[in-house]
């Protein structure tokens, strides 16, 4: 049954005023809000003026910025009161399932869900030791060229000061600070863009376990929280859950309006460069609204030029423009032919006490794969409760740091060449954006991870076999990913029959990070070279090759 308009579906009509961002909303009057339609047409929810229209046509003109194409690293916070617990990712929802391995932590820690819920949890979250200016510091000394704060998360609180969820927002509760703004702060004294997350389309299903109770025990059958209606506007009016929690097909009009009014308000304070969708574009009128939005603000800020970055993981939403195309935990097979973005972690994405992390070997190894195929990568590093990383993060962080020092030449503003590589973990190359491949996923390897959407990696680790190519001011970069064991390289791809070349010959040779003359030797099998014993780095190796590229 359709509930009527109350308070609680507050933000659906606010007015909003072109160009100069949003007036009072009507909910702040009960009068107002008895008096507003329940459901405006979506006409009534304007966006700033500028090249784009919320149109599939018009935002096919949309391009990519060359500071994207350029950064090939970012480095990403998913940081928010789920984060109290410091028991991994999904906590708001999975703390509602009975026998939840984050359930019973729950039950344990803070009660039973049907009195101390969720709500109880945030006022936990204190970012007590939260530093951004040293955090993004050391961000930027390990060659991170944008960050991106989360702005929403799927539990529906949001990290800014937040006009239309204004009880639920890290400045009215739990840490009473502009998360989000602190974040771009920072950002910008390093030198780096700023991005924002939002994962807020799939809020209105995927909180709704909330409205269950224990199928077992002694409080059996007694209702959670969040069947109390004073708590509506974090967890949603009751209602009849989806039989998936992904479903957001009969979400109501009302959550749609708010949907868009919440991520304009996000993106009119926070001005961000890049906006990550956990999704496709959602809601498709209200989606396209906000898409436009943000370009059409972009180009306000940076004089005509649009600058900003919307994800989706759609590739319907990215054959050609509309916004660049996210891989979750996985990467194209091929060169793609357009920029794209892989977002992963260093272990799960909310903190977890009991995560294993990649090592660092395996983060640069992405690293290199992904800026191969015409990638960016963008790394998660989960912040504990207190808003720090922990020894094991600043370890990766560090070691990271130091390999950037030698080899960022052969990453930051390159693009691909010719093929991504060569080596057993090369596949074909795609550039027909009809056919899409994933090489097999990144693992999600916290414990309990509930995530199932890429969380497996069944590909051997990369050794020296594996090669990477990247291409800057006319110089080939071959990457090693790992060590030869004789001190000697051999690369097929560059041999004087590779038809890759088209006849070019090899005019020199150097390896990042060290100085000194290599030996090197080009035959009908390759370009042979042998290697220092000492080596700049325990990671990946880039060779610096002359001759074979085009300026």
């Amino acid at each position: 049954m359709k509930m009527p308009f109350s308070r609680r579906d507050f933000l659906k009509t606010s007015a909003f005023v072109t160009g100069a961002g949003l007036t009072a909303p009507f909910w702040q009057s009960r009068a107002c809000a008895a008096a507003a339609s329940p459901t405006p047409p979506v006409s009534d929810y304007p966006i700033a003026p500028g090249p784009f229209q919320p149109t599939r046509e018009s935002l096919r003109q949309y391009r990519c910025p060359e500071w994207f194409r350029d950064a090939k690293f970012g480095i990403w916070a998913h940081w928010g009161p789920q984060s109290a617990p410091e028991m991994g990712d999904w906590y708001a929802r999975n703390m509602y399932l009975q026998g939840h391995r984050q359930y019973n932590h729950h039950l344990k820690t803070y009660g039973h869900p049907s009195k101390s819920g969720y709500k109880d949890v945030i006022p936990t979250w204190k970012a007590e030791n939260f530093d951004p200016d040293y955090l993004l510091g050391l961000y930027r000394k390990a060659g991170a060229k944008f960050f991106v704060s989360m702005g929403v998360h799927h539990d529906n609180f949001d990290l800014w000061n937040s006009r239309f969820q204004p009880r639920w927002n890290s400045v009215a509760v739990g840490p009473r600070k502009n998360i989000a703004q602190m974040f771009k702060d920072a950002a910008m004294k390093q030198g780096l863009r700023f991005g924002v997350s939002q994962h807020l389309h799939a809020s209105y299903e995927w909180m709704s376990t909330c409205f269950g109770s224990d199928k077992t025990g002694p409080l059996a059958g007694v209702p959670y929280d969040g069947t109390d209606p004073q708590y509506a506007d974090l967890y949603h009016p009751k209602h009849q859950p989806a039989p998936q929690p992904g479903d957001v097909g009969n979400v109501p009009e009302s959550w749609k309006q708010q949907y868009l009014l919440r991520l304009q308000d996000l993106i009119d304070q926070l001005q961000p460069d890049l906006m990550y969708h956990d999704g496709v574009i959602r809601f498709e009128r209200y989606g396209l609204k906000l898409v436009a939005h943000l370009y059409n603000r972009s180009a306000q800020w940076h004089e005509d030029r649009v600058e900003a970055v919307y994800t989706s993981k759609g590739l319907e939403d990215c054959q050609d423009g509309t916004a660049v195309l996210d891989f979750e935990r996985g990467i194209a097979e091929g060169i793609w032919p357009n920029p794209f973005q892989t977002d992963t972690c260093v272990a799960g994405w909310h903190y977890d006490r009991e995560a294993r992390y990649r090592t660092p070997k395996q983060c640069i190894d992405l690293l290199v794969d992904v800026v191969s195929r015409n990638g960016t990568l963008l790394l998660n590093f989960p912040l504990k409760s207190d808003g720090t990383l922990d020894v094991t993060e600043m370890g990766i962080v560090s070691e990271i740091t130091t390999w950037m020092a030698a080899n960022s030449e052969g990453i930051h503003g390159t693009r691909p060449w010719k093929i991504c590589g060569e080596g057993p973990s090369v596949a074909g190359t795609v550039r027909d954006t009809s056919v899409f491949k994933l090489l097999p996923p990144i693992p999600d390897t916290s414990p309990g991870a509930t995530r199932s959407a890429g969380a497996r990696d069944n590909r051997a680790p990369l050794t020296a076999r594996d090669v990477r190519f990247t291409t800057r001011n006319g110089f080939l970069y071959a990457f090693l990913l790992g060590r030869p064991d004789d001190s000697s390289a051999v690369l097929a791809s560059l041999s004087t029959r590779s038809p890759q070349l088209g006849g070019r010959k090899v005019a020199d040779v150097t390896l990042l990070g060290q100085g000194g003359k290599l030996a090197w030797a080009q035959t009908e099998q390759g370009l042979a070279v042998k290697l220092p014993e000492q080596l700049p780095s325990g990671h990946a190796i880039a060779l610096k090759i002359a001759g074979v590229v085009g300026v």
